[in-house]
């Protein structure tokens, strides 16, 4: 589905209960999380965007926007769905979204769940790329995007060899970049900073987190959590799944529900 007033399109299963929203990485969009909406209740109402410059998402109109204007874009998209609370859950780059949405919209939020987090690279707006991020830019257009998928995917799970069928899976969606939205999204990476954004986020966030994670390494996500413990004096939950990587939620769908339904209150498996 596509909101006309936003731009944004977005996959929706209707439900008349609380409303999950989700936020996805930067290789993937919003079908990487449809293999969840037929495990949670039944009752809940869930959103998953394809972030601007994804799929059938209008690309943001700076050149480098921050994650505040993507998290400017994602308050436009709920506002005009009419989403008044939420539970938040981002993925890996989606994460930095969550954070700058949080920091600015504290009272939208019932909960925060931050999988796989994406801490960003602090670069200054308009200055050079660090080599490991630049290189995914110069890998895309050097390679193509089939080709650049087909290079990346097998580092998101954990055992490749023995999840083949999980390994076509990303590499199938990532092949359906936008190159524009890509390199967008690109330099947000290059100048988010997530432990920073925790300064200002009064809603105490969850983590989860696949052990065997190459891409955002558990160090990384304790790294977020002890900056959030600094600024407001109390140590978030980190959830920890055993032999997963960074697609923990495709890899270990069962252990990640469970993880989430902790992180969240009341169950929403079925």
């Amino acid at each position: 589905m596509v909101d006309d007033s936003t731009g944004i399109s977005y996959l929706l299963r209707e439900g008349d209960g609380r409303t999950i929203v989700m936020l996805h990485g930067i290789g993937s969009n919003a079908a990487s999380f449809y293999p969840l909406f037929g495990a949670l209740d039944e009752d809940a109402l869930i959103l998953a965007w394809n972030a601007p410059g994804y799929l059938g998402s209008s690309p943001l109109a700076a050149e480098w926007p921050t994650a505040d204007d993507y998290a400017e874009a994602l308050l436009r998209f709920v506002d005009g769905l009419k989403v008044d609370s939420m539970i938040l859950l981002g993925h890996s780059l989606g994460c930095l979204v969550a954070g700058a949405f949080v920091a600015r919209n504290p009272e939208r939020i019932s909960h925060l769940v931050l999988s796989s987090p994406a801490l960003g690279y602090r670069v200054p707006v308009g200055d050079s790329l660090p080599e490991k991020v630049g290189s995914r830019l110069s890998d895309i257009d050097r390679l193509g995007v089939e080709t650049f998928a087909e290079s990346r995917s097998r580092r998101l799970i954990h055992d490749p060899d023995g999840r083949p069928d999980l390994v076509e899976a990303v590499r199938r969606e990532m092949a359906r970049l936008n190159p524009e939205g890509y390199a967008q999204a690109v330099r947000m990476l290059a100048s988010g900073d997530l432990e920073a954004q925790m300064e200002s986020i009064p809603v105490k966030p969850g983590f989860i987190i696949g052990e065997c994670d190459q891409v955002t390494p558990v160090a990384q996500t304790m790294q977020a959590a002890t900056a959030w413990q600094h600024y407001h004096g109390e140590r978030p939950v980190i959830e920890e799944i055993a032999g997963a990587g960074h697609a923990v939620y495709l890899e270990k769908p069962v252990q990640f529900l469970t993880s989430f339904r902790a992180l969240t209150g009341p169950s929403h498996l079925q």
